[in-house]
């Protein structure tokens, strides 16, 4: 938008120095950190504590793009924090876009419900409060921003107007993220990104890589392990083919993707898996859950396999496939690379955006 000379102004949660590298004009840029940065670093995970916390972080983020809100012709809000400031553009003749990153909230609640319920860890669902602010910016919006197909199709079956609903694949940062590393021979590395949780759908991972016939295969998981997750990866742990390393920076993870051979992302339930384009575009092929936003990617067989939601069998077999013929790895890598290259990186992703904010502006 910056470029496009459209932008007013954005507002953030973090303080400026975490975002002063992102190429905006520090005057575009207005912060809001006083709930928000404390809430990332501090809140205890999983407490009532925390769910109050990141309530009331939403709550008066909202309140503070509202009541300083600057003229404009089409405002945005994060889906959670955009109500109030929504209808505020809306009273001032703007229309409001809603951009939420993942399912339908209510879906979304319904999926972790049944597969922790399936797992039989406790959980006590999002947050209410969470699920019937997310359902007022819905009705309240002009237009929703959706990543994939999948999240798109939970919106129309909770019964939202298609008409109202513009689907915008996230791109990808190719100056970031591009092979940069040789994988070992004698070696079949599978990789895993993301938070480490039952969302993401690890235990299935898990059965798959046991499941595996290969002398050679290891795997690695990136990301902070959920306390849900605590009883698996201590016995993932004991395995000397698995590595869990935690966060990694953004520099390193390139380098773990271009040496790995396949990475899998086997959530239950994920708007878009931004990571899928990251390794493809470190020579990665990928394998996926259908509930990932993998078929607005790539296509199944050639840049990487989908699979069916918490089918552990299916990403054995895709997994042994790519472990047992090499030909078909160095053919999926290539593709995996040569499709990211044609989605043209984050400047198809602002260009769309760019259009939907003009046809808001004209509803």
């Amino acid at each position: 938008m910056h470029k496009r000379g459209a932008l007013t102004a954005i507002y953030s949660g973090y303080p400026w120095f975490k975002l002063r590298d992102e190429g905006l004009p520090r005057h575009a840029v207005r912060t809001f950190p006083y709930l928000h940065a404390p809430y990332m670093r501090l809140a205890p995970r999983f407490t009532p504590a925390r769910l109050l916390w990141e309530w009331q972080d939403r709550v008066w983020f909202d309140r503070h793009v509202a009541r300083t809100l600057p003229s404009c012709d089409a405002f945005c809000g994060l889906s959670g924090s955009g109500l109030h400031s929504g209808r505020v553009a809306q009273s001032r003749g703007a229309k409001y876009v809603c951009d939420r990153g993942s399912t339908h909230i209510r879906v979304q609640d319904r999926i972790l419900r049944e597969e922790y319920d399936r797992q039989g860890i406790r959980f006590s669902g999002i947050d209410p409060r969470v699920i019937e602010r997310e359902e007022a910016e819905y009705e309240a919006a002009d237009l929703i921003t959706i990543p994939s197909t999948f999240a798109m199709r939970t919106f129309v079956e909770s019964g939202v107007f298609p008409q109202k609903l513009r689907l915008v694949p996230y791109g990808v940062d190719l100056r970031s993220f591009y092979s940069c590393a040789k994988r070992k021979e004698n070696d079949f590395h599978i990789l895993f990104v993301g938070g480490i949780s039952v969302r993401k759908g690890i235990r299935y991972l898990a059965e798959a890589f046991h499941q595996l016939e290969c002398k050679y295969k290891r795997l690695t998981l990136v990301g902070s392990v959920s306390p849900e997750m605590k009883n698996l990866t201590t016995q993932m742990r004991d395995n000397p083919r698995i590595s869990i390393m935690g966060h990694v920076q953004q520099y390193r993870l390139k380098e773990i993707m271009s040496t790995s051979h396949v990475m899998v992302l086997p959530s239950v339930e994920d708007g878009f898996g931004l990571v899928q384009a990251q390794a493809m575009a470190c020579g990665c092929p990928v394998i996926a859950s259908e509930n990932t936003g993998a078929q607005d990617l790539f296509t199944d067989g050639k840049e990487g396999f989908i699979v069916p939601t918490r089918d552990s069998n299916a990403i054995s077999s895709r997994l042994q496939q790519l472990s047992d013929d090499p030909e078909l790895w160095r053919g999926m890598s290539e593709a995996a690379l040569q499709r990211v290259k044609s989605l043209e990186g984050w400047e198809q992703y602002g260009e769309t955006m760019y259009r939907i904010f003009s046809e808001a502006s004209s509803l």
